[in-house]
């Protein structure tokens, strides 16, 4: 039988990804208003549970507007890009970056959500960033709302549960069009947008102490975002005829946890629950097995006139995807799990784990891929992935994160097989190209970078920049187009 070369198309993008709220700091610096980041505190790892690290409370807000709490804020910090942006965007330039993801603050741009003019600091901010790239010749892929929807909308609406919400959005993303439609061709409207059903303030801003019914304003929220997010589409084609939209989902594959039929019905439907996001992004409507699971949570979406409509003729140009781990799914509730943070699943003994206990699955990224491009006929773009481990600085100053090479190499490997089966794979940023503060978290122990940062968890260092083993290894596979693993 022939060998079948898989080979990555020569216009692949190669590059990495990072969120305004983990890197930029300078949180109330230049007009910027509060966001939902910047609530979320540090909790040392000996005081978390499951629940306590993202999802905030009506009365952790009111503790910290009062100045009566005396945690830590991570996100507000980050890891100063906002000052060193040109530092940072030369070593991504060094490792040939031909690509990078980055978001861009709304409340950079619209200090509290709803103001009616824009805060010109911001946009010349972004503009300043996307000039930097441009000198590089580095494609920016750029997220509208990634964990960053403003605080002054959730004091007024308490966030996407409210529909008034949609219009300052659709303002804002015209807003940013117009400015950067000569820097500008690919854009993601929301990040991960499932993570509003898993953690409603960090996906959508919404205190759900404030609702009678919670998982009823999850969805609710969320149908307003997939209108947003369509409304936002046909902005951009109208003014910028080039431009792509893509969507964003956190995939959460889930095998059957043994042949028996039940455990795969089960996988079955938590695979469903997860396509559900993208299957209305890129089909245009909401499937029919979602009914089943309204009614069974007495959820009733509350639609305008006209909703339908909207998110049918104005779906995404291609899907952009984060791959961190796969599940397993079982109908019998016992069984040992997983410590991966918000994905908790059973644990599958075929797997290592990371050192924060997500379970490392290359080939389930090329089951993804062939799935997701077999369903939809659009587009990937993986967007995410990458390792959060520990790093140790030698005396020389050295990292040798031979661990992140070894997990990065065998996921480009399932990529390329992946594009070997036909599916059509456009790009691929790891996550946090240069260390950052971690969504889940808010440390920075849990590091991803190819460029270490001198930051600990508790904010000391001088932020001073160091390349790892892994940033040599990676200019390496960009300049051989992922032969070179």
């Amino acid at each position: 039988m022939a060998q079948f070369k898989a080979k990555f198309p020569e216009d692949f993008y190669w590059g990495g990804a990072t969120a305004a709220n983990q890197i930029e700091g300078a949180y109330d610096e230049d007009g910027k208003g509060l966001s939902a980041a910047d609530f979320v505190e540090y909790i040392p790892k000996d005081q978390r549970t499951k629940d306590n690290a993202m999802e905030i409370t009506s009365e952790q807000i009111r503790r910290n507007l009062s100045g009566e709490s005396t945690a830590r804020h991570p996100k507000r910090e980050g890891v100063d890009f906002y000052h060193r942006y040109k530092e940072d965007i030369a070593l991504l330039a060094e490792m040939g970056f031909t690509a990078f993801r980055f978001s861009i603050h709304w409340s950079r741009i619209f200090p509290n959500g709803y103001d009616e003019i824009p805060n010109e600091n911001g946009l010349q901010f972004y503009e300043n960033v996307l000039d930097e790239l441009a000198k590089y010749n580095i494609e920016p892929i750029v997220t509208l709302s990634h964990y960053e929807t403003p605080y002054g909308l959730t004091e007024k609406y308490n966030g996407w549960v409210d529909r008034e919400v949609i219009d300052h959005f659709v303002r804002y993303a015209a807003t940013v069009f117009n400015r950067y439609k000569d820097k500008v061709k690919f854009w993601i409207s929301f990040n991960e947008i499932n993570m509003i059903t898993l953690s409603p303030f960090t996906g959508g801003g919404i205190l759900s102490d404030k609702q009678d019914n919670p998982m009823q304003a999850k969805y609710q929220g969320l149908h307003h975002q997939f209108v947003a997010s369509a409304l936002a589409t046909k902005k951009l084609h109208e003014m910028i005829p080039d431009g792509k939209m893509g969507c964003m989902l956190a995939t959460m594959s889930h095998y059957p946890n043994t042949p028996n039929p039940e455990d795969v019905l089960k996988a079955q439907k938590d695979n469903q629950d997860n396509l559900f996001f993208t299957d209305v992004h890129a089909r245009g409507e909401y499937p029919k097995y979602m009914d089943r699971f309204f009614i069974e949570n007495d959820i009733e979406i509350e639609k305008a006139t006209g909703d339908d409509e909207i998110i049918k003729q104005h779906p995404v140009d291609y899907i952009t995807i984060s791959y961190y781990m796969s599940m397993l799914s079982s109908a019998a509730p016992e069984g040992q799990r997983t410590e991966g943070n918000l994905m908790n699943s059973l644990k599958n003994p075929y797997l290592e784990a990371s050192d924060w206990g997500w379970q490392i699955d290359p080939i389930g990224l090329r089951v993804v891929l062939n799935e997701m491009y077999d369903r939809y006929q659009l587009p990937i773009f993986i967007v995410e992935n990458g390792l959060g481990a520990y790093d140790k600085v030698e005396e020389d100053g050295s990292i040798h994160d031979d661990y992140r090479i070894d997990y990065l190499r065998k996921h480009i490997e399932q990529m390329k097989e992946a594009i070997a089966d036909g599916v059509e794979l456009i790009g691929y940023t790891s996550w946090g190209p240069i260390d950052l503060v971690s969504m889940s978290t808010s440390e920075m122990s849990k590091r991803y970078g190819f460029v270490y940062v001198d930051k600990d968890d508790e904010g000391n260092g001088t932020l001073e920049r160091y390349r790892k083993d892994s940033f040599f290894w990676y200019k390496q596979v960009i300049e051989s187009n992922g032969e070179e693993l």
